[in-house]
């Protein structure tokens, strides 16, 4: 067992381990859990009792998660004046399956956001995101339910590398004179400096995944959104690496969008990924005028940060969003919205967001009568119109209740 500063995991679980390159997982997994700031208290209970009680309900004394509270955030400032501990990265990476809920950034220095600071820490370079619609749900389209989709977004690369230096600064004014003097590039004085690294390594463990969850899932296609039309060696170069990923490790299970076309009339051959292409601007209107055209889509960090919130939007908002960062050898599930501080406490928002990454964890260690159970939960929960504030407003008749009170309809539902 792995060794901590100022943390004792529970003894009466087990951690997950991992064998050729898949999860081996016991039946008490000792589980990671960053209750996060803000509303971050209000949710994660909500979470805890619906994520427990569908286990219990799928699996009786059998299975159940071991809960093990580490730090970060707010809290973790208050008990051992650092944002971000030593201890919440150790036992992430040590037990490999976390669950977070939403973290304040610090004001004025610091980490630039401690929830990249997780992902690139514990180089969880894929940005997981799921987006589809659920009966009841107010949204701002006429057929919200077309959008089904599974974005995967680079996480480690990007503008996000947070390699930039600030206006007036001497190291943008070395970089500004090395361009002027070596590169013969010409930039402005007053410039701020930042770099946009994509690299070949890491756009194709980041397709490579989104093609191998295609095929698992029975998914119909991968698209690649880019910017490579203006940014052709970054953006363009992880169009062509991700197109060589799908011949060269997928030949037999992937076919390109220009073969469907010039080979088969224009209808994919029964079996196949289609792997196709999209400039980002023509995506985000796509995503929107022809929705039900794309399935799984892969995209270096900032394109997916705009189109992942662009397609939540449409099934009612990021409230209904969830999100998982995975790498190689971790995963972290997390809720896709902020901390809300004027509501902590208070008993009132929605923690479908933070349940729905829960789910994705239950679906990632391979429970998947548990994860059914809670989709099914919230489902009928929302039907009823049974919702919390955010929703009630947007429904007719619709009885707001408390986010404890939610997620007691939720489990009440397991049963219905």
């Amino acid at each position: 067992m792995i060794e901590f500063d100022n943390l004792t995991p529970p003894a009466n679980g087990e951690r997950i381990e991992k064998e050729n390159g898949r999860l081996v997982v016991p039946n008490y997994p000792i589980t990671p859990v960053i209750e996060g700031d803000g509303i971050g208290r209000d949710i994660m209970k909500a979470t805890r009792r619906v994520i427990d009680a569908a286990v219990e309900t799928s699996y009786g004394s059998d299975r159940r998660f071991v809960w093990f509270d580490v730090f970060a955030g707010e809290i973790a400032n208050e008990k051992y004046g650092e944002w971000l501990p030593a201890d919440t990265f150790k036992a992430i990476d040590y037990f490999r399956v976390a669950l977070k809920g939403p973290l304040t950034t610090p004001v004025g220095g610091g980490f630039r956001s401690l929830n990249v600071t997780l992902r690139q820490k514990l180089d969880l370079y894929a940005c997981v995101r799921p987006v589809r619609y659920f009966q009841g749900v107010p949204a701002p389209v006429t057929h919200p339910e077309k959008m089904d989709v599974v974005i995967f977004r680079e996480n480690t690369e990007d503008v996000y590398a947070g390699i930039e230096w600030a206006q007036g600064t001497s190291e943008a004014g070395n970089v500004i004179e090395f361009l002027r003097t070596q590169m013969d590039t010409e930039v402005r004085a007053d410039s701020g400096i930042g770099i946009k690294p994509i690299s070949i390594f890491g756009t194709k463990r980041l397709v490579r995944m989104a093609i191998q969850y295609a095929i698992q899932h029975n998914r119909r296609s991968v698209t690649l959104v880019h910017k490579g039309n203006i940014m052709k060696f970054t953006e363009g170069a992880f169009r062509d690496w991700g197109y060589e990923v799908a011949s060269e490790e997928f030949p037999h299970e992937t076919i390109t969008e220009d073969e469907v076309y010039s080979q088969h009339n224009g209808q994919a051959p029964e079996g196949k990924v289609v792997i196709k292409d999209r400039i980002a601007d023509s995506m985000l209107q796509q995503i929107l005028t022809r929705t039900d055209e794309y399935d799984v889509i892969a995209t270096p960090n900032l394109n997916g940060d705009y189109l992942s919130d662009a397609c939540a939007a449409q099934v009612g908002g990021i409230g209904m969003a969830p999100g998982g960062n995975i790498g190689a050898e971790a995963a972290l599930f997390e809720a896709t919205h902020g901390t809300a501080p004027k509501y902590t406490d208070k008993d009132v928002v929605n923690p479908s967001s933070l349940i729905l990454s829960a789910v994705m964890m239950l679906e990632h260690i391979g429970w998947q009568e548990a994860a059914n159970l809670a989709i099914q939960g919230i489902e009928k929960t929302i039907i009823q119109k049974r919702v919390t504030y955010d929703l009630a407003r947007l429904m007719d008749s619709a009885t707001s209740i408390r986010t404890s009170a939610f997620a007691s309809a939720i489990i009440e539902n397991f049963s219905n």
